[in-house]
């Protein structure tokens, strides 16, 4: 994975903050972080969170992808010169409705954590355990009421006959 040098990203942050006419302090707000700790990012003395870059991006209103590249969080990929060539999970996470703010950084750095690795280690061939096996039970007759007679049934007609 290509790692761009933080002031790169800083620098990036920076003029896009600027070109949106944004103060430090309103980006800071609309991503949920401290003034202080935005300026540090700008100034490359921060590393953020893919979950931090996601809401600075969706402040700038930029690919929260553009900033995972220049952070060096994820190659940028291309294949055969063709960008649409590959499948664009991370804006296919970006564009779900159904997805709030919270799961959509969640599913991120999960996807990050599988592809952001220069060396992928491979899993063993492991077989996922099984539950055990359970065999059902056969169903329980319905239990059946006593016949009642006549007699216990209707106390009138006993004293009828009688």
């Amino acid at each position: 994975m290509s790692k761009l040098p933080l002031p790169d990203l800083g620098a990036y942050l920076r003029e896009q903050r600027e070109s949106a006419q944004l103060s430090l302090r309103q980006l800071a707000e609309m991503a949920g972080v401290s003034n202080p700790y935005l300026s540090q990012i700008e100034r490359g003395l921060k590393r953020p969170s893919a979950e931090i870059l996601q809401q600075i991006a969706k402040g700038l209103q930029v690919s929260a992808e553009s900033l995972y590249v220049r952070a060096g969080i994820l190659d940028e990929r291309v294949t055969d010169g063709d960008p649409a060539a590959v499948p664009d999970v991370l804006s296919a996470i970006a564009a779900d409705p159904v997805l709030t703010d919270r799961q959509r950084a969640v599913l991120v750095d999960i996807y990050l954590s599988f592809v952001g690795t220069d060396e992928a280690t491979p899993s063993p061939a492991v077989e996922p355990p099984r539950a055990p096996r359970v065999t059902p039970k056969p169903a329980a007759a319905p239990r059946r009421r006593p016949r009642s007679t006549t007699a216990d049934a209707t106390p009138e007609l006993n004293e009828k006959e009688n």
